[in-house]
């Protein structure tokens, strides 16, 4: 059983949007959050997250009378640190919202907007490494092997939880997925990952047939409880025939993952393994790399190092001297 970890909306107080006056640190945040979007072509997930942290930063800022780039100082900024964690901020919220500040102001700096950067010489606190949940493959085996509803609905999320635990993608990347992303004659899927970067992951196995089973009827039923004229293109689909939410695809893991005993599983629990069983099969770190999308082969490497750890537990647990 995996336990639950960094679950959206733990430890952190409750969110709520924060007003800020115009000033010419509101100007200079919105050009930020463009050059962000156009230029670092970012997620509109992550610019919504630098958002958020930037208006409560300057709401903080305004608190102090500091409205001008020019003005604001390394305790200003250290300040707002200690606040965000006297307010009870999770230690990632902190860091991410610490991320966006140094960000902000080398911005501004290279853009001219001001001469001083007061985040220059402040870094951010070293991430403890912490290894993924997952869940074993013989937990997988009963997740996906469990009797699913014989309706639309419950064709649908088995191919959900099928894709998510076969194919390794991101539930904002399986949410995105429209049916001219598939090409499963050719057993692949198009999806876009952060940045809107593109990529062929390959569908096989159950997870094929499962996607298969699906397109072929439970989804045109789903899509004629649509309101809207024209129907959406989205493989997903809603009990109104819209395309299916992350909220909706979270809840789907937790039901059916409690009705095998798993509590609380979450849609990322099923891409971290994913990985490892990969890993554990044979697969070669550099296409796993590029199956999971990620940008840096450091980001992957920590399946190695999860995998060690379980090679560890095996060999205490069999070895007569261990």
């Amino acid at each position: 059983m995996a336990g639950r970890g960094g679950r959206a909306g733990a430890g952190r107080p409750a969110r709520r949007e924060v007003a800020v006056a115009p000033s010419p640190l509101a100007d200079a945040a919105e050009e930020y959050l463009v050059f962000l979007s156009v230029e670092r072509n970012l997620s509109p997930n992550t610019v919504a997250s630098y958002r958020r942290d930037l208006r409560a930063y300057l709401a903080f800022l305004a608190e102090r009378g500091v409205t001008g780039p020019e003005a604001v100082t390394r305790r200003d900024i250290e300040d707002f640190t200690a606040a965000r964690r006297t307010a009870g901020y999770a230690d990632a919220s902190i860091e991410r919202a610490l991320s966006a500040a140094k960000g902000f102001h080398g911005f501004m700096a290279r853009e001219g907007v001001t001469e001083a950067n007061p985040a220059s010489v402040m870094h951010l606190p070293r991430k403890e490494e912490r290894l993924p949940d997952l869940i074993s493959i013989e937990a997988a085996s009963a997740l996906l092997d469990q009797p699913f509803p014989s309706t639309a609905a419950g064709a649908r999320d088995r191919a959900v939880l099928e894709m998510l635990y076969g194919c390794g993608i991101r539930v904002s990347e399986l949410t995105g997925l429209d049916l001219r992303d598939l090409y499963l004659d050719d057993e692949f899927i198009r999806v876009f990952g952060k940045g809107s970067k593109e990529r062929l992951v390959p569908i096989m196995g159950s997870a094929r047939r499962a996607l298969a089973v699906y397109l072929d009827g439970p989804r045109a039923e789903l899509a004629a409880h649509s309101r809207s004229a024209s129907r959406t293109s989205a493989v997903f689909l809603n009990k109104n025939g819209g395309r299916i939410s992350r909220q909706s695809i979270h809840a789907i893991c937790e039901r059916y993952g409690r009705m095998v005993g798993i509590e609380g599983l979450h849609s990322h629990t099923l891409r971290h393994s994913f990985a490892t069983h990969m890993l554990a099969g044979g697969a070669d770190l550099r296409v796993l790399q590029e199956i999971l999308g990620h940008a840096s082969i450091s980001t992957t490497q920590i399946y190695t190092h999860l995998d060690r750890t379980q090679l560890q537990e095996v060999y205490l647990a069999a070895h007569p001297r261990a």
